[in-house]
């Protein structure tokens, strides 16, 4: 293979270790290498940089192995071009495997230019990443303690959650801090509802005709208390997240005018893919790297899963869900699509799609500084208009109706006329 890089390092990265390999390939002299390994404790990082630096290395490479490659990169990416590649695409052939030879095989890679660099974004996108997906765990850290709680509730055969839309609402919490304190009746509990609940006292008195013991009351106690505390982290980590979004007040518009994409989803948008779309080769290398495109498998001329491939999680996962507020937008493509979808492919298969249909909006309206352009709910038919009217056609003869079409002569608003009599 020929080798394209004069001096380049691979670096087999570990939890306590880092084993650095060193190739140097100038012309008209012989090729040397040179190995060594060094802690991960700082000093030892700043170590190998240096190190590098003085060998005059310009690319290292290394792999995307846990969180241990992120203080490594974090040390030298202002001094040398850092190369982090998928672990699956650069692993080594099976044999004889050990740590030096697992860095000169990445030193190999690297100067033969056959490593393709993962996307890291730059410190600033990184850091609101952080902040972002420690949100997405508060938020599902709070998702299962109100589920925890409202399983207590059944098991003292408390109702509420039957009654009340929102147990966690400005009257269900009233409730469910009587209940704690054991000083009210069901009746008197009733009364605390507020708004529209009230209409529901009578409901409300016996669905809190429950059978609390003092362990029910104490458990209820606790998980409310953890309820509201991961609530005020959560808003206290928006008020940070508003901060280091200052910078991309712009893209944030853009992306929010997209149905379903709120400032969440925004937000991680913009932390996980950046907001230069050029480091992406196109829209379907995104969609790859998402994990929302459709999977490839063919073997012997058969097609085989196609099922979706693993990408990013944290970015897949809010897409999917921004697909539901999507889907239930009035007029929107996104909504005829769906149900399309839905009634072939499932509802799974139809949200995963319409996610890719969110990305690859978000990735030309990010690329082309454009606004979003709606295309309305008849735009599938509109572009196979007479595939549309045959199936139309279909359906009435189904119903028994002799159906003739008659063709309106080309102009601005042709459409086809149909006659349908019984």
């Amino acid at each position: 293979m020929e080798r394209m890089i004069e001096r380049c390092a691979g670096l087999d990265v570990h939890q306590a270790t880092v084993v650095a390999c060193v190739l140097i390939n100038e012309r008209g002299k012989r090729p040397g290498k040179q190995l060594r390994t060094f802690g991960t404790m700082t000093h030892e990082l700043e170590e190998l940089r240096d190190w590098l630096v003085a060998e005059r290395v310009t690319h290292v490479g290394m792999e995307s192995t846990g969180v241990y490659w992120r203080p490594v990169h974090a040390v030298l990416e202002e001094h040398v071009e850092v190369i982090v590649g998928n672990t699956r695409h650069i692993r080594n052939v099976p044999g004889r495997k050990t740590d030096v030879k697992d860095a000169e095989w990445i030193a190999d890679l690297v100067c033969c230019g056959l490593i393709r660099t993962s996307f890291v974004p730059p410190k600033p996108l990184r850091e609101l990443r952080e902040l972002l997906r420690y949100r997405r765990k508060l938020t599902e850290a709070q998702a299962a303690e109100r589920n925890r709680l409202q399983k207590l509730l059944e098991t003292a055969n408390i109702k509420l959650g039957s009654v009340a839309t929102d147990v966690f609402g400005a009257s269900g919490r009233a409730i469910l801090r009587a209940l704690i304190d054991n000083t009210a009746s069901p009746a008197e509990m009733a009364e605390l509802a507020r708004g529209r609940l009230r209409r529901k006292r009578g409901e409300l008195t016996h669905a809190l005709n429950g059978r609390m013991d003092d362990t029910h009351r104490f458990l209820l106690s606790m998980q409310l208390r953890r309820v509201e505390d991961i609530e005020a982290l959560i808003e206290t980590l928006d008020q940070r997240i508003d901060e280091k979004l200052t910078p991309y007040r712009t893209e944030m518009a853009l992306l929010t005018q997209i149905p379903g994409v709120d400032w969440v989803v925004a937000a991680v948008l913009i932390s996980e893919i950046g907001t230069d779309m050029s480091v992406f080769v196109s829209v379907h290398h995104l969609a790859a790297w998402a994990g929302l495109c459709p999977g490839s498998h063919e073997s012997a001329g058969k097609r085989r899963s196609t099922a979706a491939r693993k990408g990013n999680v944290h970015l897949r996962t809010i897409l999917v869900g921004a697909a539901r507020p999507a889907a239930r937008t009035k007029g929107s493509y996104f909504k005829d699509k769906y149900y399309r979808l839905k009634a072939r492919r499932g509802a799974m298969r139809a949200g995963v799609a319409i996610a890719h249909k969110i990305l690859v909006a978000a990735y030309h309206m990010l690329a082309r500084r454009v606004d979003y352009r709606e295309l309305g709910e008849a735009y599938l038919d509109q572009i196979d208009q007479t595939r549309t009217a045959a199936n139309l056609k279909r359906r009435l003869e189904r119903l028994g109706y002799v159906v003739s079409m008659l063709l309106k002569p080309p102009g601005p608003d042709t459409d086809p006329t149909v006659a349908a009599t019984a």
